[in-house]
């Protein structure tokens, strides 16, 4: 076989000179491809178990809050009413909620940039629901005790 030119190529392949070097870039970029894509996925292996080891401590970590509630409003319930022990640990985590999410919402205000748009956003969002839900809960409330 030849070339473009009449000149027999080394590979038993004809082409130009130009064809040739394309052929031998696409080559290298697909050996480069090919190694970086296996470093990657080598990578990957030990962040993957270390995302699932973090997802299954997280779902521990629910079960323990679970549990501890659990203690908690069983211990409100030795000396309380039933619905006013479940009624104070709720009004106590709701409580711990508002200020948890003030102090964050501060923080990313005080970050500035796209944080603080995010903060307010967030904070817009958390007003609007909250419109909603704390008058359906007072309403459920009183038709509870109305009972």
């Amino acid at each position: 076989m030849s070339d473009a030119y009449g000149r027999p190529r080394g590979d038993g392949r004809t082409g130009s000179p130009t064809d040739r070097l394309a052929e031998g870039v696409a080559d290298v970029v697909r050996e480069e491809v090919r190694a970086v894509r296996g470093q990657l996925t080598d990578a990957a292996r030990p962040a993957g178990l270390g995302v699932v080891l973090l997802a299954a401590a997280g779902g521990c970590l629910v079960l323990g809050a679970g549990a501890a509630s659990t203690t908690v409003l069983r211990m409100l319930e030795s000396f309380l009413p039933r619905r006013l022990a479940a009624a104070g640990l709720t009004a106590g985590y709701l409580a711990t909620a508002v200020v948890l999410g003030r102090v964050g919402l501060a923080q990313l205000r005080a970050a500035g940039g796209s944080s603080a748009r995010l903060a307010d956003e967030v904070r817009d969002v958390v007003s609007a629901t909250a419109g909603r839900v704390v008058p359906a809960g007072t309403d459920a409330a009183r038709d509870e005790l109305g009972r």
